[in-house]
């Protein structure tokens, strides 16, 4: 009867280790995801200063939407990096304001033909498709997470560890889903 018991228990108690270092898996894989996006925000960031000194030569006029890509950036950049509702809607505003800033471009022909502006607008394009790829990723890592956390019985486990559900980078706005519109082909 007592080695019933010990049985009872080592099984028990492995099949907590179990879902307790799958747990920690999942954890570490929507980290690493979100780390991803972060790096691709980061990127994107950098090119922003770039973008907007290539336009300001060309479209000194268009100052207010200059200034807006410059302050969309900075609250992005000020956003905390584990605040992913926050981050999502502050990223979301500066690709609206991107989208308008590569707007400008079909105003000035000279601008358009420019090869830094041309080599900048590739780099915002490659870039926004690495950051859908991120955020894919990154979302699918959550999912994962999220079905062990809250799936019986691996949820008993989790709260008794302290494992909470994580949020998906969620963008609020419908426009806001879209890549801004960077058109290479009209630019040639």
């Amino acid at each position: 009867m007592t080695w019933l018991i010990i049985l009872i228990v080592v099984v028990v108690a492995a099949y907590v280790a179990v879902v307790f270092n799958g747990l920690v898996r999942a954890r570490q894989m929507a980290d690493e995801a979100w780390s991803g996006i972060d790096v691709q925000l980061k990127r994107r960031s950098d090119l922003v200063p770039n973008l907007v000194e290539a336009v300001k030569g060309y479209a000194a006029h268009e100052r207010n939407v200059l200034d807006e890509v410059t302050q969309l950036r900075g609250a992005a950049r000020a956003v905390p990096t584990n605040d992913v509702a926050a981050r999502a809607q502050a990223e979301g505003a500066l690709s609206a304001g991107l989208g308008r800033l590569i707007a400008l471009s079909e105003s000035y022909p000279d601008l358009k033909a420019s090869g830094n502006f041309l080599a900048l607008q590739q780099q915002l394009s490659a870039l926004e498709n690495d950051l859908q790829m991120a955020r894919r990723y990154y979302n699918g890592a959550v999912r994962n997470f999220n079905v062990m956390v809250q799936s019986f019985p691996s949820n008993l486990i989790a709260g008794s560890f302290g494992f909470a559900a994580r949020p998906f980078f969620e963008l609020a706005d419908a426009g806001d889903r879209e890549v801004p519109n960077v058109d290479l082909a009209g630019a040639r």
